[in-house]
């Protein structure tokens, strides 16, 4: 059995009138069914990142990097003569 990555589903009859679906799921993610199987997600715009990514800047990787020194230092450790 395959696990769904929501909890509103809807099937391929239902699809003849997306409006309705999407109404119906309150701007979240679709599962759509067809035979009892997922074949197919219908994401609204409103479930979709609003922001484009951005990058990190030099300064929030150092500090990220210093933060975890001490969980990293093993490992780069381990792998120096790998």
């Amino acid at each position: 059995m395959t696990r769904l990555h929501t909890n509103h589903i809807c099937t391929m009859t239902e699809l003849r009138e997306p409006h309705k679906v999407l109404e119906r799921s309150g701007g979240k993610p679709v599962a759509v069914m067809k035979n009892s199987k997922c074949v197919a997600y219908l994401v609204p715009e409103e479930a979709t990142l609003q922001d484009e990514p951005r990058y990190a800047t030099e300064a929030e990787i150092l500090a990220s990097l210093a933060k975890r020194r001490k969980v990293n230092k093993p490992v780069l450790d381990y792998l120096k003569d790998k």
